[in-house]
This record gives C-alpha cells, structure tokens and sequence, in this order.
C-alpha cells in the first residue's frame, strides 16, 4: 500500500495550466481598457497645457500691464501641434528681438524695450493633432492689458489622437478669452 508524505507540497499541471488561463484572459479584458485609460489621460495633459498657457498669458497682461501673445510654432494656419510660444508683444504684431545675447532687455525707468519670451512649449508627439476652426486664433492668440482677448470672437480648439472623436478635447475659447475643456468633438483631421 502506498502512503502519501504530507510534507510534500506544489501544484499539479492542470492547476498551473488553468491558472495561467484565467490569467490570459483577464489580461485581454484588461489591456485594451489600460490603453483607453492611458490615451484620454495623454489627452488631458496636453489640453490642461494648452488652457494653462492661456491662463498664464491671461494673468501676465493683467500684472505687467502689456499685451501677451500666445503663437503657434506649426507650419500651417490652424495647426498648434507643433509647440506654441508665449512672450510679451510690445508693439503688438510678430515677436521681435534686435538678436543680441541680452534678452529682455529693459529700459532705465524698468520697462521692456523689446518683446519678451516667457515660455515656450513643445510640438505634441505623433499622432496628436490640436487644431483651430476658422477665426483668428489660426496663428495666434493675444491678449490685452485688461486680461480681455484682443480678439471678441469665440472658437474651439480640437485636440485629437487619430480620428476616434469619443476620447478627443474640445478647448473652447469664448469671446473674452475664457477657455472650457469638454470630451468629444465633433470632428478629428
């Protein structure tokens, strides 16, 4: 008669074969959900970047007194992926420098006597389009000494990761400069 040792413990094969089942096919329930969570949480930081360029510019005019511009650094109107500055413009056009190693120059009485770059923010990783309908915020938005935007017209920004509309932003942008952020657009390029 056989007896069998108590002191011996493990596993047999079918309870590893069916363990490692189950943990298949939890991981691809599992996996596709991460990359969805993963995805809109991307989309979130680059909108909460762009509304917080905005909200800087805003706050700098008001507390120095001069216009701020927010520019887009794309290659064509209306795209913003690739990277925005924000700088003082002093004479409310491009933003100028006399190019010598001084930035930031300043007058005697403590006043910019050239635009001012304040912060500049990287171009979106591939696949991430941030796009502009058809008003003047195509190259750029400004605003005033007042902390109102120089432009009175409101628009929407649409910030995408592919065509799938249901994970992408919608940056709204009203008529005194005050931006929204939504999910869903109606439109991704």
């Amino acid at each position: 008669m056989y007896t069998r040792r108590k002191d011996i413990a493990g596993y047999t094969l079918i309870e590893v074969l069916v363990t490692i089942t189950i943990a298949g096919i939890l991981s691809g329930i599992a996996i596709p959900s991460f990359t969805s969570i993963i995805r809109s949480n991307q989309l979130t930081t680059y909108a909460n970047d762009l509304v917080t360029a905005f909200n800087f510019a805003r706050s700098e005019s008001v507390k120095r007194g001069v216009q701020l511009t927010i520019r887009r650094k794309g290659l064509s109107n209306g795209q913003w992926e690739g990277g925005w500055d924000i700088f003082v413009d002093l004479n409310g056009n491009e933003f100028l420098d006399d190019t010598n190693s001084t930035p930031c120059e300043s007058n005697t009485n403590g006043s910019l006597k050239e635009d001012c770059l304040l912060k500049t923010y990287e171009a979106l990783p591939d696949g991430y389009t941030l796009r502009i309908g058809t008003s003047t915020y195509k190259d750029y938005a400004a605003y005033l000494p007042s902390g109102l935007s120089k432009v009175v017209v409101s628009d929407i920004f649409r910030l995408c990761n592919g065509t799938d509309n249901t994970l992408s932003r919608a940056i709204k942008i009203n008529a005194i400069g005050r931006t929204q952020v939504s999910i869903g657009t109606s439109s991704c390029p």
